[in-house]
């Protein structure tokens, strides 16, 4: 299938802003920490944001043997994920021009149960290692049990487009001499220093987290 459908096409700017190659798609989702994931269940629409990874052309999601979204999830129907990282305020002479300077990824799938133990390991190592870098091998072993009680489901990346938009405000002519500040206000997401818990704090803290 080809990524360009008429799912993936925006119906404004889309030979602008609109992008289909994997680089773009994938630059998105390896940043991104979190998607939401929309689907149906009778007849009525949900919506639910979780963490996942990207692998290849997949992207991954997990949770428990008992989540009623992961039984959803796995039962092959058709589901919506979306991404959007939020760079910037876009701020114009007018509201009417005020933007935000966006990267985002909307994706068409179904679910796919990852049966094998070694593919489950694989999607929850790539996993932590995306939400906390270098902290795999820094942590007790997962053990067969764990991996056991937690459902691992992935989707492909075949149906998927990434939406941009980069750059100044636009502006009317006749509002060019107004005496309005212009420009974009910066709001991209930051880590910052780890704060422990009680049994964190008699511990010092690791390299991967300073």
């Amino acid at each position: 299938m080809e990524r360009k459908t008429k799912r993936t096409t925006p119906s404004r700017m889309a030979n602008q802003r609109a992008h289909y190659d994997d680089q773009q798609i994938y630059d998105i989702l390896d940043e991104a920490l979190f998607c939401t994931i929309s689907y149906a269940e009778n007849n009525e629409p949900f919506s639910i944001p979780q963490s996942f990874v990207r692998m290849e052309n997949h992207v991954y999601l997990h949770g428990s043997v008992g989540s009623h979204l992961m039984r959803m999830l796995s039962d092959g129907r058709s589901v919506c994920i979306t991404v959007m990282l939020a760079d910037e305020l876009v701020i114009a002479k007018t509201a009417f021009h005020h933007s935000v300077n966006y990267r985002s990824v909307v994706i068409f799938a179904k679910g796919e149960l990852l049966e094998s133990q070694e593919d489950k390991y694989d999607a929850f190592k790539a996993l932590t290692e995306k939400m906390v870098p270098n902290s795999w091998d820094y942590l007790k072993p997962m053990s067969k049990k764990e991996v056991d009680k937690t459902t691992g489901i992935r989707f492909s990346l075949e149906e998927a487009s990434a939406k941009i938009r980069q750059g100044d405000p636009s502006h009317e002519e006749h509002e060019m001499d107004l005496p309005i500040w212009t420009g974009l206000i910066p709001i991209k997401p930051l880590r910052q220093k780890p704060v422990p818990d009680s049994h964190g704090a008699k511990i010092d803290l690791p390299e991967h987290l300073k």
